[in-house]
């Protein structure tokens, strides 16, 4: 009887302090290492291909696609975290206090440059659709990039400000070992709930509101005959279709960010929002990170310069000389 309590225990030498692993079957174990693996594997990958073909290719350098590899950076290391996550499915931490602050910490800082970078995204197709004539002069890839580091830089030192406590004296809030568990105060809670994620959805959902009535009336204004020459017409039409289909494709990304986003934070809201536990991992919390996966498959079939890109990459030719300069639109 004491030796199966002790393999029960995530630490038997510490028997009256040590946590308590979920009791499972070897089978479910085994699939739930394998899913979890798999999806790890995918999402790291897939990312990791949309950075090195925006970065690469020249052709690819745009405003747009850049705010596209911010997410993907973003995305890429919550596909790492999740290799964390699976080594948790015994319900142990084993890494030290220390470590699992840092390991919180750093999943804050994604979640906060992924719901940044998905308000810049937002915003650039609102000037697009909005403001076209004005979008070359007002989103510039210099800009870009300038914003994509601050939101970076803001989501780092914001997370870091609200966990100084926990950094201060790391496990302080743990009931066993082996749990990982960090706290932030409830005004900092407060703070955060309004700047992670009321604020910039409410933010995201106004300005895609926006683009919808717009992109409509852009439709219906391509349907009326407008005397003005065909080739002019033509050049009109293209810019507003290419505008409006790549806000449509975006459009899916951002509704399947916030889909997975909501219950996250809903669950937080209904239970304990302060306190972030990750040696339970609830299915919200793995949906959330699977939302990494499936923004490379979105962009596999939207846009056919992705697929164009895996193929020059997996077959090494993007060592050739002077291959970013290779046609990809």
């Amino acid at each position: 009887m004491e030796t199966l309590i002790e393999a029960d225990l995530c630490f038997p030498e510490l028997l009256n302090t040590s946590c308590r692993k979920p009791r499972r079957s070897h089978t479910e174990d085994v699939l739930i290492y394998i899913v979890l693996s798999f999806i790890s594997l995918l999402t790291a990958t897939l990312n990791l291909l949309v950075i090195i073909s925006i970065s690469h290719f020249k052709q690819l350098h745009t405003p747009t696609n850049l705010l596209l590899r911010s997410l993907a950076v973003s995305d890429f290391f919550v596909g790492l975290l999740m290799s964390f996550q699976i080594l948790l499915t015994n319900g142990c931490w084993f890494l030290g206090d220390f470590m699992c602050t840092f390991y919180c910490t750093l999943d804050f800082v994604i979640t906060s440059a992924s719901v940044g970078t998905m308000v810049l995204i937002s915003a650039d197709r609102y000037i697009a659709i909005c403001d076209p004539l004005h979008y070359s002069t007002k989103v510039t890839v210099r800009g870009v990039i300038h914003c994509t580091c601050l939101c970076w830089a803001c989501s780092i030192l914001y997370n870091i400000l609200i966990m100084k406590d926990n950094f201060k004296q790391p496990g302080k809030y743990k009931s066993c070992s082996g749990q990982c568990v960090t706290v932030i105060n409830y005004i900092a809670g407060i703070i955060d709930l309004f700047l992670t994620f009321i604020g910039p959805v409410t933010v995201i959902i106004v300005l895609y509101l926006r683009i919808f009535v717009v992109a409509v009336s852009h439709a219906r204004a391509m349907k009326i005959q407008i005397t003005v020459s065909t080739l002019q017409r033509s050049k009109v039409v293209h810019v507003k279709k290419s505008e409006i289909k790549a806000a449509r494709t975006l459009g899916v990304v951002v509704v399947v960010f916030l889909t997975c986003l909501c219950p996250y934070y809903c669950s937080s809201l209904v239970g304990k929002n302060v306190l972030f536990g990750i040696t339970s991992v609830p299915v919200e919390t793995w949906l959330f990170y699977f939302n990494s996966c499936l923004n490379p498959v979105i962009y596999a079939f939207c846009y056919p310069w992705f697929l164009k890109s895996i193929k020059l990459i997996v077959t090494f030719k993007i060592f050739q000389p002077d291959s970013c300069e290779a046609t990809i639109l």
